[in-house]
C-alpha cells in the first residue's frame, strides 16, 4: 500500500481551505497513493470561539466532509480526513474535533472524536484551552480498512501512551495521528514521541501535520510545526514532510508489523502489579 500524507497550512475559512486540500489529495492519488491522509483541523484553524460558531457546521451539513467524501469515491481511494471541527448537539454548545475514515465508495467507515484536549501553558505568553470550545471524546476507535486495521488518534493524544497500547493490543497495524502540533513543543518532542509510539506498539505511525503560520480574524497567527512523519514499526523514520505544504509519499509493507512484534513482543507481556 502506498500512502500519501498531506501537509497543510490552513486559515480560518473552510471554503478557502477546501480546494487546496482537494488538489493535494488528487496529487497523492495520481502518484499511486491508495491511502491518503490529511492533518488535524483540515477545514479550519482558529481559536476565536465566535468565529468558530459562525463557520462550523454539524457533520451532516459540513461542506468539507461532503466534498472530500465525493473526492474519495471519484478517485477510488481510502481517505483519512485527519479531523474536522464540527458542531455537536451538546447542551453546552461545544464542538467536536472529529477524524473520519472514508472508504473508496465515499462511505464513512469510522469516526473518532479526539479524547485528550490540549489544555496547556506552553510559555508565559502562549496558552491553549482546547476544552473551552471542544468537548473530549470518550471512545477509542479501531477501524477496519481493506488493507489494514487502523487505530485512530489526533495530535495531543500522542502523549498518552496507554491509548496506543490498547489500540495495538486490539489489533491495530497502522496508527494514524493527524496533528496541528505547536511549533515549540513540536521541535522538542514530535519525532521522539512518534517514534516511541511506533516502537512500543510495533505499528506503523502515519502523522500528517499542519505547518507554518495560520492567519486568523483579529488574532495572533498560530504557528504549527509541520514535519508530517511516517514511522515504521521498528522506529525508523520513513518519510518527513518538512515545513511546507505538500504531499509526502511512503510505501507500507505490513509484514514489518508482525516482524517487529516477533522480535520484541512487548504488547503481549503486560503483567499485573501493585502500587504505587
Amino acid at each position: 500500500m502506498r500512502a500519501g500524507l498531506i501537509q497543510l497550512s490552513v486559515g480560518d475559512d473552510p471554503a478557502a481551505n477546501l480546494p487546496v486540500t482537494r488538489d493535494f489529495i488528487r496529487e497523492a492519488a495520481a502518484a499511486g497513493a491508495g491511502f491518503v491522509l490529511t492533518p488535524e483541523c483540515t477545514n479550519m484553524l482558529s481559536s476565536d470561539r465566535a468565529h468558530q460558531q459562525a463557520v462550523l457546521r454539524h457533520e451532516e451539513e459540513d461542506g468539507t466532509l461532503e466534498s472530500l467524501r465525493a473526492e474519495a469515491a471519484r478517485l477510488g481511494i481510502w481517505l483519512l480526513i485527519g479531523s474536522l471541527g464540527v458542531k455537536t448537539h451538546d447542551a453546552d454548545g461545544r464542538f467536536a474535533n472529529r477524524s473520519f475514515l472514508i472508504g473508496p465508495e465515499g462511505q464513512i467507515v469510522a469516526r473518532y472524536d479526539k479524547i485528550h484536549m490540549f489544555d496547556v501553558d506552553v510559555s508565559a505568553t502562549e496558552r491553549y484551552r482546547e476544552s473551552e470550545g471542544y468537548r473530549p471524546g470518550t471512545r477509542a476507535v479501531l477501524a477496519e480498512a481493506a488493507f489494514a486495521k487502523i487505530g485512530m488518534a489526533i495530535c495531543y493524544d500522542l502523549r498518552f501512551a496507554h491509548l496506543f497500547r490498547r489500540l495495538a493490543q486490539a489489533g491495530a497495524e497502522i496508527l494514524t495521528l493527524p496533528a496541528a502540533f505547536n511549533d515549540t513543543t513540536g521541535a522538542a518532542h514530535w519525532e521522539t514521541l512518534i517514534r516511541a509510539r511506533a516502537i512500543e506498539t510495533g505499528c506503523f505511525v502515519l502523522a500528517p501535520a499542519q505547518c507554518g503560520a495560520h492567519a486568523a480574524h483579529g488574532d495572533t497567527p498560530r504557528r504549527t510545526y509541520g514535519h508530517s512523519l511516517a514511522v515504521a514499526p521498528w522506529g525508523e523514520v520513513l518519510a518527513d514532510g518538512g515545513t511546507l505544504p505538500g504531499v509526502t509519499l511512503v510505501d507500507l509493507d505490513l509484514t514489518r508489523v508482525s516482524a517487529a512484534r516477533g522480535r520484541v513482543p512487548s504488547i503481549r507481556h503486560d503483567r499485573a502489579f501493585e502500587g504505587p
